[in-house]
C-alpha cells in the first residue's frame, strides 16, 4: 500500500462540518453547520457543544450572531442553555411525539426532501471517496483513524450504532483529502441521518452493514480501488432499499 498524504490528519470531530462562513451569510450558514453537528451526531444528546467563543472563532462570526442562532435551536427544542460551573449548550435527546410512529414521521420529513437526488449524491460521494483513498494511500496515520473507526461500529451499542456509523464515513470522506468532497458529504448525511433516525435498526441489516464495512476498509488499506468502489456502491444501494421498503 502506498504510504500518501492522508488530506486532513486531524482527529477533531467538528472538522468536517465547522469552517469559517461567507460574508453575508453568516447567520444562516452557521445555522446550517450547526445543524449538521446536531444532525450528524459529532456532539451526541446530553452532551455540551463547544463554547461560544470557539463555536464563533471556528466560523467567524461574532457571538452575537453565534447567541440568535443558538435561540433558533432552542425553539427548535434541538438545545438547551444551563447556566451555572457546569453550563453551556446541551444537545437534547431527539424524541417523537407520544403516539407517533416512525413511519409517520419518515413522511413529514421526506415532504422537504427529494429522496432519490439526495441517494443518488450520496452514493455519487461515498463511492467516490472509497476509490480516491484506496487509489491514493493512506498515511499509517490515516489508516489507523479508518480501523479505529470501524472498531468503533463494531463495538456500539445499539442506540449508538448510527452514530458511530456516520463517523466511519466521514472519517472515510476526510481521508480522501479533498474538503470539498467532505463537506459536501457532511451535509448529504445529515438529510439521510434525518431519514433513517425514523426508520428501526434491524439486526441482519446491521450485521450485513458490518460485514461491508470491514470489507470496504480492506479494500482501502490494500490499495484495490476497483473493490473500494464496488463495496461502497453495494453498501449505499442497502440503504437506499431499505429506505424505499419503508416508503412503499
Amino acid at each position: 500500500m502506498a504510504k500518501k498524504s492522508s488530506g486532513s490528519a486531524s482527529e477533531d470531530r467538528l472538522a468536517p462540518v465547522l469552517r469559517p462562513v461567507r460574508a453575508g451569510n453568516g447567520f444562516e450558514e452557521a445555522l446550517e453547520q450547526i445543524l449538521q453537528v446536531v444532525r450528524l451526531g459529532l456532539v451526541p444528546g446530553g452532551e455540551r457543544l463547544p463554547a461560544e467563543r470557539e463555536l464563533a472563532d471556528r466560523m467567524g462570526i461574532s457571538r452575537v450572531t453565534l447567541r440568535e442562532v443558538l435561540k433558533v435551536l432552542q425553539e427548535q427544542g434541538l438545545v438547551e442553555s444551563r447556566r451555572g460551573r457546569y453550563g453551556g449548550t446541551f444537545v437534547l435527546h431527539r424524541d417523537r411525539a407520544p403516539g407517533d410512529s416512525g413511519e409517520e414521521e419518515l413522511r413529514r420529513r421526506i415532504a422537504s426532501v427529494d429522496v432519490e437526488d439526495t441517494l443518488r449524491f450520496r452514493e455519487v460521494l461515498e463511492v467516490g471517496a472509497a476509490g480516491l483513498c484506496a487509489a491514493h494511500g493512506l498515511t499509517e496515520e490515516g489508516a489507523e483513524r479508518l480501523r479505529t473507526a470501524l472498531r468503533a461500529t463494531h463495538d456500539a451499542p445499539l442506540d449508538d450504532y448510527r452514530r458511530q456509523d456516520t463517523l466511519l464515513h466521514l472519517t472515510l470522506a476526510e481521508l480522501s483529502g479533498s474538503p470539498t468532497l467532505t463537506a459536501q458529504y457532511a451535509a448529504v448525511r445529515a438529510s439521510v441521518n434525518d431519514l433513517l433516525d425514523c426508520i428501526p435498526l434491524l439486526v441482519r441489516n446491521l450485521e450485513h452493514s458490518q460485514h461491508q464495512h470491514t470489507a470496504l476498509v480492506e479494500a482501502v488499506l490494500e490499495g484495490d480501488a476497483d473493490a473500494a468502489r464496488e463495496v461502497m456502491r453495494e453498501h449505499c444501494a442497502g440503504t437506499a432499499a431499505l429506505l424505499r421498503g419503508f416508503l412503499t
